[in-house]
């Protein structure tokens, strides 16, 4: 893939950049603001995930919405993910293209088109599922013919899709089972809205009251498949759903774990309650410029919503580099972004234009789709490879 003015962050005004000789973003090949991923943090989480999901005996379909990568999501494939979550079918037909055999839909599909095609690749041997949480999703599914591998959803009062009960999910799957080119593979939820943990308990064990009432009225295959699992809760998804052990198959399908970062998950991730289980490390940051310094105690960056999440928490001050001397900065806050800029408060804090800053970032999953390509970084920040992603 050419990397060329199009590419933002990297300086290519004349030729398409070239990766020779692995260049330091601070070479003059590169311009500001610029956001790298970490390689040996990404790295680390891979392998830390890994090794959870298999020392709990789940599977583990990391949702690729994070990302959209195919080299973050060809190294969790490789280091042995079950398959890929997507939330649409635009998304699962990039995974297809990209050559990821198994993918979840973790959404009810009602669009026609985007069915017929899920049904053909479906014939063709991928193996595709997706959700529904209502008798016109059934009906959509089932006009296709098939085949199709469908998961009940269960929700939760105020929260996203999901049917509201085990009543409905039972009269969900009983259409499910019915429907001619439709297999009902197993049940699927998300707990990744409730704020608490006994919120998330309860809401985990009626999902798990849900299998056990489908399976017992005979509308699940021996060994279902039951998934559930943001990247807040995932420990407790695991623990709730032991009780279906060994009868059903478990996927959970932590998106933002694979790079995490220094702010929303940084709190919220289950290593926080069970540290000896992880860590996990932030691996993205972005690198900016201090444009002015207009009155005391007030700087403005060069970095604004355009490159950097806000949704979910402001980015963070770390570091300083200036003159090519790199120092810890604190007493920084920042206050808020707009299109381009960054206002930041500091005290005594030593702030000139023209110094670069090191930002970490709040959620991940609206980090990646600001950057067409992304320099993967060494420890020294040389790049060493190059991200591409497909939003």
């Amino acid at each position: 893939m050419t990397i060329d003015w199009r590419s933002k962050g990297f300086w290519a005004p004349d030729e398409p950049w070239t990766a020779s000789g692995n260049p330091s973003i601070f070479g003059g090949g590169f311009t500001w603001p610029l956001m790298v991923v970490r390689r040996d943090a990404v790295a680390a989480n891979v392998a830390t995930m890994a090794a959870y999901c298999r020392r709990h005996g789940v599977e583990f379909a990391p949702h690729a919405k994070t990302t959209m990568a195919p080299g973050l999501l060809d190294a969790q494939m490789e280091a042995g993910a079950w398959g890929m979550t997507v939330a649409t079918p635009n998304q699962a037909l990039v995974l297809r293209r990209l050559g990821i055999e198994r993918v979840l839909i973790a959404n009810e599909v009602l669009d026609p088109t985007a069915l017929s095609w899920l049904a053909r690749e479906s014939a063709a041997g991928w193996d595709v599922y997706f959700q529904v949480d209502s008798l016109a999703g059934v009906e959509a599914a089932a006009a296709t013919g098939g085949p199709l591998r469908i998961l009940v959803e269960l929700g939760h009062p105020g929260g996203r899709t999901g049917v509201r009960g085990l009543d409905a999910l039972e009269s969900v799957a009983r259409a499910v089972a019915a429907a001619p080119g439709l297999e009902l593979a197993g049940v699927t939820g998300y707990e990744g809205q409730l704020p608490t943990l006994p919120e998330v308990d309860a809401y985990l064990d009626l999902l798990v009251d849900g299998v056990e009432r489908l399976a017992a009225a005979g509308l699940l295959p021996e060994r279902p498949w039951v998934s559930a699992g943001g990247s807040a809760w995932f420990d407790r998804v695991i623990d709730r759903f032991a009780r279906l052990a060994p009868s059903a198959r478990v996927i959970v399908r932590s998106g933002a774990s694979v790079t995490h970062d220094d702010g929303f998950y940084r709190t919220r991730t289950p290593f926080v309650r069970v540290p000896s289980e992880g860590p996990l490390d932030a691996a993205l940051e972005i690198w900016a410029q201090v444009l002015s310094v207009p009155e005391p105690g007030l700087a403005i960056v060069g970095m604004g919503k355009r490159d950097a999440p806000f949704d979910e928490g402001l980015p963070v001050v770390w570091q300083r580099r200036r003159a090519g001397a790199l120092s810890n900065i604190s007493d920084i806050s920042v206050l808020k972004l707009n299109d381009h800029h960054t206002y930041l408060s500091f005290g005594d804090a030593d702030l000139l234009p023209g110094d670069l800053l090191r930002f970490g970032i709040s959620h991940p999953c609206t980090a990646f789709d600001k950057w067409r390509d992304i320099p993967v970084v060494d420890e020294d920040r040389n790049v060493v490879d190059v991200l591409h992603t497909f939003f």
